[in-house]
């Protein structure tokens, strides 16, 4: 246990009013906010990294939250200071949150080590906030623990349930179908999201927040609760209490964010039917842990781990219906049945090791959350491609596809941007059947910018009128993790630096079988030498500003997409106060 003397805020505010004219200045400064010397003197300041934002309907209801994390904090003999940072609004953010994850993950980190932080409470939930929050904090390695905003209520459309996201692209097909008119868009525009808190389908930020509790950085149940739900206040306040005890305890991220919590979180997300994503959001996690992470081991996993969570995109059911059939807990307790899926001894946030509240856990609904007996599927939900079109890797949510889909040989049309693709993804020039392979290029990390989330093509609207639903797409993009389809993503290396996705000309043949890991351009390699050859690299899409920094120094989506500068293993060194 820690004593007062060697918390890190002693050494910017010292011990006696001797202790020399820095300690005096932080002091007198603290008197300047209102603050006494006994109500922060030898305790633990805590900072609440606060994502709020009008602009973030994710997070509007944080600022209640971070009311309730002071009042845990205050209980538990800690001194809260509220900061706020960067807010990635995956609703409002051009082009993509994702290019300014790393943004709020260096903010993250920098705020813990030039402050005089003792331990950090990190609140967020949307899409990106969550990885960002967690990278920082684990480059920093101050004590840390994870608030996650919580997901919103189901939402409503005449009298049935619908989910952000997923619902959406439905009605918005059929509205494009000639099935909908402006009257049904209305309603669902009205009651899709009625609440605060993240998408409640098992979107992105559904399963990044649950990657976070089986990583160990939330308390148990944390990730599950309705963003709204009083047992979300409670959740709050607990956590404050717990950061308290964490500090006095020395938990640093380094001794939770292992290589079996990292295995844990994998093993998680797939057993979800969770996003993609989420893929590149580990990996770059794990990094800045000092844990190496690949794709190889996503696939691996996956082979071992079944489906369990019948949530959609994938799924039946929503967040708030995986609440009350148990949550997490009661999900991880089936998937700790699987010989060898989780290792249940290891250190998380909670008093107690990863396995002490999960292995009893009750499942109150049989049907969201399956036993190992009885699952959705054998393997988890996304598989890890490769091939003369993939070197680096590619993912697919085949849980997500029509499986007559998953293996298939068809003629490729070829865009060469989205703004192309928008403009003539119509045309009935491009001949394009429902065997056609749509293939998008320039949506990767450097090219998108950013890498967003284009991987869902849409469909021809000829081709919607006559009943396709689903086609094999592919890109070096993302796509929202409320998405479904037969979409390839994360296509590595990317077209903008010269991948083999940038050689692709329409009517080549290009083959997806899932079962077999495989992702092939049919086409000789003698041919696709000469196209090499005669690749140019487009120019630069930044000259200045945050965006070349960001175009200067990402890395591709088998390797996380952080910065280069950031992943590199090492530690700053800790400021001198004096």
């Amino acid at each position: 246990m820690k004593r007062p003397e060697e918390l890190r805020s002693f050494r910017w505010f010292g011990g006696e009013r001797t202790s020399g004219l820095r300690a005096f200045g932080h002091r007198s400064r603290m008197r300047q906010l209102g603050v006494e010397a006994e109500e922060h003197l030898g305790k633990p300041l805590i900072l609440i990294l606060n994502t709020w934002s009008d602009l973030n309907p994710c997070h509007m209801h944080l600022r209640q939250r971070a009311e309730q994390v002071k009042r845990g904090v205050l209980e538990a003999g800690g001194f809260p200071v509220e900061m706020p940072v960067a807010t990635l609004s995956e609703t409002f953010q051009k082009p993509t949150p994702m290019m300014y994850r790393n943004l709020l993950a260096m903010e993250t980190e920098e705020l813990l080590r030039s402050y005089p932080a003792d331990g950090a409470v990190l609140m967020g939930g949307c899409d990106k906030t969550t990885p960002a929050l967690l990278m920082g904090a684990a480059s920093a390695n101050v004590p840390a623990i994870y608030l996650t905003a919580g997901p919103m209520l189901r939402g409503n459309f005449r009298g049935q349930a619908v989910g952000s996201g997923t619902d959406v692209w439905k009605f918005w097909d059929d509205a494009r179908a000639g099935l909908v008119g402006d009257c049904e868009l209305a309603d669902l525009e009205c009651g899709i999201a009625r609440s605060p808190g993240h998408c409640m389908t098992m979107g992105t930020a559904s399963t990044m927040t649950s990657a976070a509790e089986a990583l160990g950085m939330t308390l148990t149940g944390m990730a599950s609760i309705p963003a709204v739900d009083s047992a979300h206040y409670r959740m709050a306040a607990a956590t404050g209490r717990r950061i308290v005890a964490m500090v006095w305890e020395d938990l640093t991220p380094d001794k939770i964010l292992t290589r079996e919590a990292f295995e844990d979180a994998v093993a998680t997300v797939l057993t979800l039917g969770g996003s993609a994503n989420a893929f590149i959001h580990l990996i770059a996690m794990a990094g800045r842990a000092g844990v190496d992470l690949t794709l190889d081991d996503f696939d691996a996993i996956s082979r071992r781990v079944p489906w369990l969570a019948n949530i959609r995109p994938s799924g039946k059911y929503l967040m708030e219906d995986f609440y009350y059939a148990g949550g997490l807990p009661a999900l991880l307790g089936q998937l700790a049945k699987v010989p060898g899926a989780l290792h249940l001894d290891r250190a998380t946030v909670n008093d107690g090791p990863f396995g002490q509240k999960i292995t009893e856990a009750p499942v109150y609904n049989d049907d969201v959350i399956r036993s190992p007996d009885t699952p959705l599927a054998a393997e988890g939900g996304v598989a890890v491609l490769r091939g003369n079109l993939a070197p680096d890797g590619a993912v697919i949510k085949h849980i997500a596809a029509e499986p007559r889909l998953l293996k298939h040989t068809g003629p490729a049309v070829v865009f060469d941007d989205y703004h192309q693709m928008q403009e003539r993804i119509n045309d009935p020039a491009l001949k394009i059947t429902p065997d056609s392979v749509l293939v998008l290029r320039n949506a990767g990390p450097k090219g998108g910018p950013g890498m967003p989330e284009y991987g869902m093509l849409p469909i021809p609207d000829y081709l919607l009128a006559q009943g396709v639903r689903d086609m094999v797409r592919i890109s070096d993009a993302r796509m929202s993790g409320t998405s479904y389809g037969a979409c390839v993503l994360h296509v590595a290396p990317e077209s903008f630096v010269g991948g083999p996705l940038a050689l692709v000309e329409a009517g080549d043949l290009i083959t997806l079988d899932a079962a077999a890991r495989e992702l092939s351009l049919n086409v000789p390699e003698r041919a696709l030498a000469r196209r090499r050859e005669q690749w140019q690299p487009p120019a630069p899409k930044f000259e200045r500003g945050y965006g070349a920094l960001f175009s200067e120094h990402i890395t591709q989506a088998n390797e996380g997409c952080d910065f280069d500068f950031l992943a590199r293993r090492g530690q700053n060194p800790e400021p001198d106060p004096k």
